[in-house]
């Protein structure tokens, strides 16, 4: 009898009680133990060390309602080892059965799962995402404060503030449970980047999306009215002499190609062309990786998807989705996107440095264009370069440099830019930025401005923002993408949140109004100033219980007739001469067009086998093509089916109609239907 109470005492010194953090409580000071012991990541957490982690508890609502108790229970365990931070979820789930489904990397935003957020350098500004559904499909990435959009007339969701882009190593396996489900998770530390520290502190956050109820909810009662969500954090301490790995990666690759033409007994084929691309990549400290690639291969980058142009005098935005110009992008974001990557359409070779040194962002790309992207027939030099550093708690500075050189063609790009964070929900952010652009070594060189300056506050109920943006009409940005320049814009916006009660029919309402207006910034501060349009917009936005997302807009615009668009457009009258050509006059539209619009759109909750959503445009119009008012029919539709666990379907329809009012004719009809299928 002695003896098994002497080990019973001697057990349970080695397993003190887990300490437990309440998020509510603002129990938001963590220290993380470090342990030992057998493990094997598999999704059942029955290993003693399990009984020894750290455990946080107490999750509350962020969206759609914040501030609220969370209607499901959740349990995370955390401790650390030797060469990884482990994570253990417990998720209840008494409602209705879990919603989760085989699917591919970054493809879980549908089925029940968790997100967890590590800011490794506690700074506020950007975290790692580490996702991972009930059956422990993985989805990562990197939210960069600032970088989510609001809702806009072609979404129908805010949309997700995460990059998915990146993919880390690391390791994860869930289970459904009759209580719910469980998640084992093990993050190595050569995975993340770090500073180089004998003690670390984390900022961490821990979200569970829950899809029959569309709610997200939070370890951290993270409110919607702040102008940061990460720097409503917690922090992970007590992580004492880690060290990340070194990094070394090496990626060969061959590819052929074999041209051939119809012959007198079928086809011929030529030689076959092969040619060898590498990537490779080098932790240069923890925090700086630098990546180089030559004659890279991106045959296998998914196809561009459909776009629909509503004003022909803006260019439509391509994103980026090749792996060498994604790995590290955070680091290249400049405000009005004056760096992007695609600028560099085929690369010979590249050269990219990135990660952060103290507090500063480092972002360094130099390129070599190939032949096949010239339009000079020469290849073309880019280089590019970013800096960010960390202002306070929760404001950057910043500077952005690039040049782009193609023969005789040089364009060189300068810009400084500041974000401003004060009393929590307030926003100042202004750039300022100017090009020089050569065509030629015998033309002049031509210099372009650019300032946006905005305010905005991010309060729970009320919110608002208002900009004001200049750009010359010799701006360039050869490096980046700029959609229209000689413009001068001015953007008012309000909007009014009310909040239902817990399970209300109506979980949020949202109203507002946005007013704006567009000059011609060449001659607006003289007397050939010339005002582009005027816009008047009505918005209403519910969020309904079970995750179904309403929405209504009417918009009041005015077009003005751009002259410069329509210089060549003559018309045709009859010849007052009997037999004398027909007689052609400048064609000169008219003063003005008057737009009345609706909008309406529709999003489904994400069941488990249907999710979808809808907008529909219609009324009257500016219809470009023959500068006249017209009847537009526009729609946007997607939907995404999953039949069964490995199989999902994902058809999506574009319609642009444009009618004459007169006779009801058609002017114009795009049509852009695009299925996609994935078997897991």
């Amino acid at each position: 009898m002695f003896l098994p109470m002497l080990l019973l005492l001697q057990a349970s010194a080695a397993a003190p009680p887990a300490a437990v953090h309440h998020g509510p409580g603002q129990d938001a000071e963590v220290r993380v133990p470090r342990l030992s012991g057998p493990l094997v990541v598999d999704g059942v957490l029955d290993e003693e060390v399990w009984s020894r982690a750290v455990v946080l508890t107490g999750f509350s609502q962020y969206s759609p309602v914040d501030g609220v108790p969370a209607s499901d229970s959740t349990e995370v365990l955390v401790w650390y080892s030797d060469d990884a931070i482990h994570f253990g979820i417990r998720a209840f789930e008494a409602h209705e059965p879990v919603r989760a489904r085989l699917s591919d990397r970054d493809r879980i935003g549908n089925d029940d799962h968790i997100q967890i957020l590590l800011d490794t350098f506690n700074d506020g500004r950007r975290a790692y995402v580490f996702g991972v559904n009930a059956l422990g499909v993985q989805s990562d990435g990197v939210r960069t404060e600032a970088q989510g959009s609001s809702q806009g007339l072609m979404s129908t969701r805010q949309s997700d503030p995460v990059d998915s882009s990146p993919d880390y190593v690391y390791e994860s396996q869930g289970r459904v449970t009759d209580a719910g489900y469980e998640i084992e998770v093990r993050i190595p530390f050569r995975s993340v980047r770090f500073p180089n520290r004998d003690e670390q502190a984390w900022g961490v956050h821990v979200l569970r999306y829950v899809q029959h109820s569309g709610q997200v909810q939070s370890w951290m009662p993270a409110l919607r009215g702040r102008a940061s969500f990460l720097a409503q954090s917690g922090t992970l301490r007590g992580l004492e002499g880690i060290r990340g790995g070194q990094m070394v990666q090496l990626n060969p690759e061959v590819t052929a190609r074999a041209q051939g033409a119809p012959g007198e007994e079928g086809w011929r084929y030529g030689g076959t062309d092969r040619e060898l691309g590498v990537t490779a990549g080098w932790s240069v400290t923890p925090n700086l990786t630098l990546n180089a690639t030559a004659n890279p291969d991106f045959s296998q980058v998914e196809a561009d998807a459909g776009q629909l142009s509503f004003d022909p005098r803006q260019a439509l935005f391509v994103p980026e989705k090749r792996p060498f110009f994604l790995e590290g992008s955070e680091r290249f974001q400049v405000p009005n996107r004056l760096i992007h990557t695609r600028s560099v359409a085929s690369p010979d070779g590249a050269l990219k440095l990135a990660g952060k040194v103290s507090r500063w962002d480092v972002g360094v790309l130099s390129a070599l264009d190939g032949h096949s992207a010239s339009g000079s027939g020469e290849r073309a030099w880019a280089q590019i370069a970013r800096l960010q550093r960390d202002i306070g708690e929760e404001s950057t500075v910043g500077i952005v440099y690039t040049d782009r050189r193609e023969g005789e063609y040089t364009n060189q790009l300068f810009g400084a830019d500041a974000r401003i964070n004060f009393n929590g929900i307030y926003t100042l952010a202004a750039q300022g930025a100017g090009s020089y652009t050569r065509t030629s070594a015998d033309a002049p060189s031509v210099r372009g401005e650019l300032w946006d300056v905005s305010l905005g506050r991010s309060g729970r109920a009320v919110d608002f923002s208002t900009s004001v943006k200049s750009m010359d009409p010799g701006l360039v940005a050869g490096s980046g993408f700029l959609s229209r320049v000689n413009l001068l814009q001015t953007r008012f916006s309000m909007n009014h949140t009310a909040y239902g009660d817990p399970g209300a029919r109506v979980e949020s309402w949202t109203r507002g109004f946005m007013v704006s207006g567009d000059w011609l910034r060449e001659g607006f501060f003289s007397d050939d100033r010339h005002i582009e349009s005027w816009k008047v917009h009505l918005n209403s936005n519910s969020v309904l219980r079970g995750g179904w997302r309403v929405g209504a807009s009417f918009l009041l615009e005015r077009f003005f007739f751009p002259p410069y668009l329509y210089e060549g457009y003559a018309i045709e009258r009859p010849a007052a001469v009997p037999g004398l050509g027909p007689d052609t006059i400048p064609f000169t539209g008219t003063p003005g067009i008057t737009n009345y619009d609706l909008v309406v759109r529709l999003s489904t909750p994400r069941s488990p086998r249907f999710s979808g959503s809808l907008l529909w445009i219609g009324g009257r119009d500016e219809n470009f093509d023959e500068w006249a008012p017209a009847y537009i029919h526009i729609i946007n539709s997607s939907l995404e089916w999953r039949p069964s666990e490995q199989l999902r379907v994902e058809p999506s329809y574009l319609l642009q109609h444009y009618i004459r009012p007169d006779d009801w004719s058609t002017v114009s009809v795009r049509n852009v239907p695009r299925l996609k299928v994935e078997y897991q």
